[in-house]
């Protein structure tokens, strides 16, 4: 049992992601019984005050660490994941009358895909060709770096500005808020953090909606968390389209419109719980993520300098663009790649390594509750594989 428990915490799979092990200690408990409940957490009712109150401190936790105000902001925990927000997004704020065109950053593989899903909404719907700017574009170089900030130049009328913070497949991150200086001052900045919410500090206030679904940093599969300034809904209601996808709705009932997920809620309140109690706040969130991602990046480079057996996907010229959620790189052929992922798993018993199908390679995904240690591990694994290989 002690062996199983210590692997959880070597599980560098892009997701569903590792949980704390005091989280998962916890859930093991309360799945047979929560004791002020005295029932399974699997049968206690969405209609309950028990769980009426977790996602009421829920929310109070997400506010609070992203310094926002609950007269301003509110905390949706709803289903359907990020790609259920790639369609519902383009449906609520593409405004026809005011031919105001969104605008869209593609500088990765869900990128690309959230933009292809807002243009065939928009397409279906108002029947019009090219419907979104796409004001950059990443692909001709291979999503190998992200654009600077000068690359950014929004249309001051533009419906809304969307991009994703963390690109998990190439393990790109933006470092800055896109045309943070745009001449409109009303600009409405919609972020996808699915990857990265709550890994550092972000000026949260300067985004009309966050998203994030949960299996990465926040917790198991299940719910999206949409962080919503609220004048973005209150404006818009009756829209007719179904009840369960209406943010006013949803806002209304407190994210319990229709049955949520339960136990993803919870397993996500004990996660926050976990992150303040035990981590304080996000900017020593960001220092322990920082020093892992930096001791993997530094042994890639180094063996990269000496013979490239190890090619970083975005190469170290471009670090500022590099993830700290996610290392992505290479290995010189699929043969040397299969050997490392098998004794990386049956050896060293380190998991969930293998890059996404799209990209192929390695990608080892490091989020919050990856312990420094396992990481430790790795890099120490990185090593040993290529001297015994070179």
């Amino acid at each position: 049992m002690q062996n199983s428990n210590l692997y959880n915490l070597r599980n560098f799979s892009g997701g569903p992601g590792v949980l704390p092990q005091c989280v998962l200690q916890q859930l093991s408990e309360e799945i047979i019984n929560v004791p002020e409940m005295n029932l399974s957490l699997l049968g206690i009712s969405h209609r309950s005050d028990w769980f009426a109150n977790v996602v009421v401190e829920l929310e109070q936790r997400f506010l609070q660490l992203l310094n926002l105000s609950a007269d301003e902001y509110k905390v949706l925990f709803l289903q359907g994941g990020a790609t259920q927000q790639f369609a519902q997004i383009p449906y609520y704020f593409y405004d026809y009358n005011k031919q105001a065109k969104p605008e869209y950053i593609v500088s990765g593989y869900w990128s690309r895909l959230a933009f292809v899903e807002a243009q065939n909404i928009i397409s279906n719907n108002h029947k019009i060709q090219n419907p979104i700017n796409k004001i950059w574009d990443g692909e001709n170089i291979k999503f190998e770096h992200l654009p600077s900030q000068n690359d950014i130049v929004c249309n001051d009328n533009a419906a809304y500005l969307h991009y994703i913070s963390n690109e998990t497949v190439e393990g790109l991150q933006f470092n800055f808020i896109p045309n943070e200086n745009s001449k409109n001052p009303n600009l409405l900045r919609i972020i996808d953090m699915s990857s990265d919410l709550l890994s550092r500090p972000i000026e949260a206030n300067k985004f009309g909606i966050i998203y994030a679904h949960a299996q990465k940093n926040l917790g198991p599969a299940g719910i999206t968390v949409i962080i919503i300034r609220k004048n973005l809904y209150e404006n818009k209601q009756n829209l007719g389209w179904c009840s369960a996808f209406d943010y006013y709705k949803q806002a209304e009932k407190n994210s319990i419109y229709n049955t949520p997920p339960v136990f993803a809620i919870y397993t996500t309140l004990l996660v926050l719980r976990w992150m303040q109690n035990e981590i304080g706040n996000l900017q020593n969130m960001e220092k322990i993520n920082n020093q892992k991602a930096a001791l993997l990046y530094n042994v890639l480079d180094e063996i990269y300098q000496q013979n490239q057996f190890y090619i970083p996907q975005v190469p170290e010229k471009y670090k500022e663009s590099r993830s700290i959620m996610n290392v992505s790189f290479h290995l010189q052929n699929a043969e040397i790649t299969q050997k490392f992922l098998q004794q990386a798993e049956q050896q060293a018993k380190l998991f969930g390594l293998k890059g996404h199908r799209s990209l192929g390679g390695i990608r080892a995904s490091i989020y919050n509750a990856m312990p420094l240690k396992s990481v430790e591990l790795l890099a120490d694994f990185l090593r040993d594989f290529w001297n015994k290989n070179k």
